[in-house]
């Protein structure tokens, strides 16, 4: 059993971090994959949000009238902490951002922020790890599984929510400019004089390419992120099997203590990352629905107390 656990992070007999990251595929129609571990992950994570989601929203629901204050009060501790979350998130983060837009698009943002969330904290649980101790040569030499893995260090994940995260902030921009507006912000606003023009060709191709610049950043940013923190985990337990390898108490104490230490460290890195990365995403996605606005209106509503 010890040995199953130490050498997870191996290959044969030459040690490598990667199969421990990567995706295992698990069902084949032919030679195409038709499912893999982490889309179990993904199902799992939406099935919590579902279940959940209703659960926490009847606690922090208003109650009757006949409760007194007490109906303004939170059902249970979990639902609090949510609900904390969720407002801060509304009031602090997302509402300077988008004003009177905000409680339209908080549905959206607090979605992806949890969906994003789970998936990074299910990564952190040993789910393969214990897949492996009971199907080691399914995992470790077919590298295959069921269930495991981090779905948000897997860039066709990242990329999927970048990409509906993009659709939506260009359409969003398409809807509150208008088309005109929209072309107008594409050229920095310069004026479309012939002096001008070598100017507006190169603002313009930058906007059109900071169109797929910005979700693709948001992809790439998350996996990274995911991914780097996993294989740092996978590497200090590669150390761990390779001084039981050496079979030597001299060698096997010392390495073992330090590279436990090491990822227990790691760990709560990870878990900070875990909130601080859907934090990032969701927060990105609300700037950048941000920028598509008539910063004009805003400047002058702000400059109205000044004036009066």
């Amino acid at each position: 059993m010890i040995d199953t656990l130490l050498v997870l992070a191996a290959e044969g007999d030459k040690p490598n971090p990667l199969p421990h990251v990567l995706n295992h595929p698990w069902w084949y129609v032919g030679d195409y994959m038709v499912w893999s571990a982490i889309q179990t992950n993904l199902v799992i994570s939406a099935l919590i949000m579902l279940v959940l989601g209703p659960w926490i929203a009847k606690s922090i629901a208003t109650g009757p009238e006949s409760e007194g204050h007490d109906r303004y009060v939170t059902k249970n501790v979990f639902a609090h902490m949510i609900e904390v979350i969720c407002v801060y998130l509304r009031d602090v983060i997302v509402e300077p951002l988008l004003h009177e837009r905000t409680a339209r698009f908080m549905p959206f943002l607090w979605t992806l922020f949890f969906f994003i969330l789970i998936n990074n904290l299910m990564g952190l649980i040993p789910i393969l790890d214990i897949v492996t101790i009971f199907a080691f040569d399914m995992v470790h030499h077919e590298h295959r599984a069921p269930i495991g893995g981090t779905a948000t260090q897997n860039l066709w994940v990242t990329g999927t929510l970048a990409a509906i995260a993009g659709l939506l902030i260009n359409i969003e921009g398409l809807r509150e400019l208008g088309p005109k507006e929209f072309v107008k912000h594409m050229t920095g606003g310069i004026p479309l004089k012939p002096a001008y023009l070598p100017v507006v060709a190169i603002v313009f191709v930058i906007e059109v390419a900071g169109i797929f610049i910005k979700p693709i950043a948001l992809a790439i940013r998350l996996f990274a992120n995911m991914t780097a923190g996993h294989t740092l985990l996978a590497t200090l337990g590669m150390f761990v099997a390779m001084a039981f390898g050496a079979r030597t108490l001299l060698v096997t104490a010392p390495v073992t203590l330090l590279s436990a230490a090491g990822m227990i460290g790691i760990l709560c890195l990870e878990l900070f990352v875990a909130f601080l990365q859907a934090f990032v995403f969701m927060f990105l996605t609300a700037v950048f629905i941000s920028l598509l606005s008539h910063h004009g209106e805003h400047e002058d509503h702000a400059h109205e107390p000044a004036h009066a």
